[in-house]
């Protein structure tokens, strides 16, 4: 069938903005935590209640993905996100933020039904360029909401980037219900029926080395983004929640300069290209761990990280799809399970160590994640070649 490039543009947005209403918390959490009595310590909370949302999500909403129309599905989503947006803007107390982001990260899992989509409806030879272009949109989301997030509550406060996210969300859920036709597929799985093979998937080789990998990378990422904003507003730089918010652009060149990973996975090289990038996530921590006294090289370690989180997850996600082609939903929603959670740790943890041992422990911390990563990369090439490795191509097995 193909993808069009229009359809490709409006999917990304629509990562875009839903995985923004989990993260757009990050570069305004001191605004959050001096509005709502929250210390320091127990702001990576915030983050971690979209990702906990987000977790539970994957587990009961991606799988109707291979149950009934993705485009109604999509639209439901991304109108209920909307509903969590609006309760965090309207918080008043801490618990109703949380609830708040709860709800948003529950249904902000709209990004995997669209990722799924966006591979059910590319060809074979274009599914790693489409799913490149597409998850971009995820990296734009995170990293753009930075940016905007800071810009916004700079002059109207956090609270208005919740409004506008709430207006971008019921806006797009217009235009899936007026240009994305309908999901016409033959044949629909019962919810029994998806949930079981959800869980058969977390016996098989491929799908645990990958998943075990994107946990720790997205730990690493976690580690980063929900605490770089810590270091950067005290001394000696006292940044803004603007000026800290620019250095998601840095994190944009990075992430978008991954865009080919994957016309390189489409060619064979995912393995390859998940190896190195893995190497040159570790080697950003040695960059990004000076913020205490240059700003030049955390911006540098930012892009390098930024550039290789992209690429392993693209090389990922490209494997899982082209493995089970007609179960799209449900191995995105369950390699995303991982994802979620090494998040959520990376969230969690980087708070907790920065306010025992400063930017430096936090630092170790996502250089370690990376080095975990990389271990399970190169212990998962050397069994890859195994005869019962679940691969339905088996020239690839040799390039996990």
């Amino acid at each position: 069938m193909g993808l069009t490039i229009g359809r490709r543009t409006l999917f990304a947005v629509i990562c875009a903005v839903a995985v923004a209403s989990i993260y757009a918390a990050q570069p305004v959490l001191a605004q959050i935590g001096s509005d709502l009595g929250v210390p320091d310590a127990d702001l990576g909370w915030i983050v971690a209640a979209g990702q906990l949302g987000y977790l539970a999500g994957l587990a009961v909403l991606v799988p109707l993905g291979d149950m009934i129309d993705r485009r109604k599905l999509m639209a439901g989503h991304l109108l209920l996100t909307a509903v969590g947006a609006v309760l965090a803007a309207t918080a008043t107390r801490t618990w109703v933020l949380l609830v708040g982001m709860v709800v948003a990260g529950l249904f902000a899992v709209v990004v995997q039904t669209t990722v799924a989509y966006a591979a059910a409806l590319s060809t074979p030879e274009e599914r790693g360029r489409n799913l490149g272009a597409v998850t971009s949109g995820v990296v734009i989301g995170i990293l753009g909401a930075r940016v905007a997030a800071g810009a916004l509550a700079a002059v109207w406060g956090w609270r208005s980037v919740y409004v506008a996210l709430a207006v971008l969300l019921v806006a797009l859920a217009c235009l899936v219900l007026t240009t994305v036709p309908p999901d016409a597929r033959a044949d629909h799985a019962t919810y029994p029926q998806v949930l079981t093979s959800l869980g058969g998937l977390f016996r098989e080789r491929l799908f645990l080395s990958r998943g075990l990998i994107a946990f720790f990378l997205f730990a690493s990422f976690g580690a980063l983004w929900s605490g770089l904003a810590l270091p950067l507003a005290v001394a000696p730089w006292h940044l803004s929640t603007a000026q800290i918010g620019l250095f998601g652009l840095a994190g944009l060149v990075g992430a978008l300069g991954a865009a080919r990973a994957g016309r390189w996975a489409d060619a064979g090289f995912a393995g390859s290209v998940s190896g190195g990038a893995l190497v040159l996530l570790a080697a950003s921590w040695l960059a990004i761990g000076q913020a205490s006294w240059s700003l030049w090289l955390v911006v540098i370690g930012v892009v390098v990280l930024d550039f290789a989180v992209q690429a392993v997850h693209v090389s990922n996600q490209h494997l899982l799809t082209m493995t089970h082609p007609h179960r799209t939903s449900s191995v995105i929603g369950g390699y995303m399970v991982f994802y979620s959670l090494g998040s959520a740790l990376g969230a969690t943890a980087t708070t907790t160590v920065f306010a025992g041992a400063g930017w430096a422990g936090s630092s170790v911390l996502g250089a370690a994640f990376a080095a975990c990563a990389l271990v399970v990369w190169a212990s998962s090439r050397r069994v890859a070649t195994e005869p019962h490795l679940p691969l339905s191509d088996p020239q690839k097995a040799s390039r996990p």
